[in-house]
């Protein structure tokens, strides 16, 4: 219970830091990030992102330019039960937003399981581990999926939005690597 509280109060701090400090995500970071993917995940093909929202870090911006260098994108549909699938999604089709305030695709298409996914989040510590939004999707979303597939999960963050150590419980999934403004490896 204690973990549950303490991770409340630092989402709460850092989306209102990140209010106050965001940062526009140029098309020299998307280059960058594509060069990354690369060199680093060759067998890239299907990449999953997600339609930002509380001023986090632009994925559909940088989703859009991988899209345009022939990446397959794909965009989440939260379903019921706290669930969520990947649905291919290109640039010329309507957003709709849900109940919960998320933009997602209006109409379903052909379901994917991605081969990389930029996953938002709140906050993140050295160790790879993210906060979110406390609803799970993702950690169920990868649970599910990661038995058919090896997932790369790359958390999009700004570097003002890291801290020395999250509080983790054993539902939380670890990145495979973290990209902010002024890191990418």
């Amino acid at each position: 219970m204690e973990r549950i509280f303490l991770k409340k109060i630092i989402r709460k701090k850092l989306i209102k830091k990140r209010k106050k400090h965001y940062l526009e995500i140029t098309s020299k970071h998307c280059l960058d990030i594509y060069k990354l993917i690369k060199k680093k995940y060759k067998n890239v093909n299907v990449i999953g992102g997600y339609a930002s929202v509380n001023y986090e870090f632009d994925c559909l911006k940088l989703l859009k330019f991988l899209n345009l260098k022939k990446f397959t994108t794909c965009l989440p549909k939260i379903k019921k039960n706290y669930q969520m699938d990947f649905y291919k999604y290109s640039f010329n089709e309507p957003l709709m937003v849900n109940n919960l305030g998320i933009t997602e695709p209006l109409k379903i298409t052909k379901k994917k399981i991605p081969d990389l996914i930029f996953v938002p989040l709140v906050g993140f510590d050295n160790k790879l581990n993210r906060l979110g939004y406390g609803g799970g999707f993702y950690d169920r979303y990868f649970e599910k999926n990661l038995k058919q597939k090896n997932i790369i999960k790359i958390g999009l963050a700004f570097s003002f939005q890291k801290i020395k150590k999250l509080p983790i419980n054993k539902f939380d999934k670890k990145l495979d690597n973290i990209i902010t403004e002024k890191n990418l490896r």
